[in-house]
């Protein structure tokens, strides 16, 4: 992957395609909400029924076993629990499944629901930034340099833990992976994109990113497939960026493909959940309206 270059944002350097890609998303949800070629009339089934599909108010189970991560993290420092639970305080409070993930030693199971999708994407991000893995100390992020590392949204944009994000980066020993498990991360994490930018979960420069990432090495580590990690990851994303996949459901739908016969990595691929795949939808499509998913801050 050849270097991107980097412009200025707010207080440290950001790739410029998460710029440009920002800009791209801007352009194209702007023409379409006025000129898309497909309106909502057109799609064959309601829009509740996509979101009932693709967002399910029940919630997902992860299939893994979270165990005491929550404490590690706290202990390492990766997060401060104070902080933590302060970015919570004006938004209703820490809800009970965050709290036992944080602070319980014997969790079982994930429970991700559209509510307490942020609290695990912040958790998740914890754990990506902070556990040891060769793809963080010699893959595309440490390409630009390593004094340059800390300057990304996934790293500088952490300010959950005790200390500076980079006295965590590819520290702790939280989860450790055999060969086998290496290869399966480097694999799938290559094929899994998200739609705030244009790089895969390889390159874990943004929040959503470097989250997934930490998922993935959970999921690697726990004997996960390759072919549930895609299906789980597309469960995932689509909490995180629900307006995104609710449009690329409704893209399906107008082709006559129902949610349940996509196939989950061509889905999570770059033609469409990166950035510029996704604008491509966009130019063919009215985007859904969802009131709901976040930004790439904590």
């Amino acid at each position: 992957m050849e270097k991107e270059e980097k412009l200025k944002s707010g207080n440290g350097w950001l790739p410029a395609s998460i710029i440009i890609a920002a800009v791209v998303l801007t352009v194209a949800w702007n023409y379409n909400s006025k000129t898309g070629t497909v309106s909502p009339g057109q799609i064959n089934g309601d829009i509740s029924n996509l979101e009932a599909e693709i967002l399910p108010a029940k919630g997902v189970l992860l299939p893994v076993t979270w165990g005491n991560l929550g404490i590690q993290m706290i202990d390492a420092g990766v997060i401060d629990p104070e902080k933590f639970e302060s970015i919570y305080s004006g938004r209703g409070g820490l809800s009970e499944d965050a709290r036992q993930l944080l602070y319980e030693a014997k969790n079982s199971s994930i429970k991700m629901t559209p509510q307490n999708a942020g609290e695990i994407l912040n958790l998740l991000w914890a754990l990506g930034l902070g556990n040891k893995n060769d793809i963080l100390e010699n893959g595309e992020m440490a390409s630009y340099g390593k004094d340059k590392i800390g300057n990304f949204a996934s790293t500088g944009g952490w300010s959950l833990s005790k200390g500076g994000p980079m006295d965590h980066y590819s520290r702790h020993n939280f989860i450790t992976l055999s060969n086998s498990e290496q290869s399966l991360l480097d694999k799938v994490s290559r094929g899994i994109y998200r739609p705030c930018c244009g790089n895969s979960t390889h390159f874990p420069d943004c929040n959503h990113g470097m989250a997934m990432f930490g998922l993935l090495e959970l999921m690697a580590s726990q004997g996960v497939n390759e072919d549930e990690m895609y299906r789980v990851a597309l469960q995932v994303n689509s909490y995180w960026f629900p307006e995104t996949y609710l449009t690329i459901g409704k893209y399906m739908a107008a082709k006559n493909i129902s949610w349940d016969n996509v196939d989950p990595k061509e889905i999570l691929g770059a033609s469409y959940s990166s950035a510029q795949g996704y604008s491509r939808i966009l130019k063919e499509i009215e985007p859904a309206t969802y009131g709901g998913g976040g930004g790439c801050g904590v």
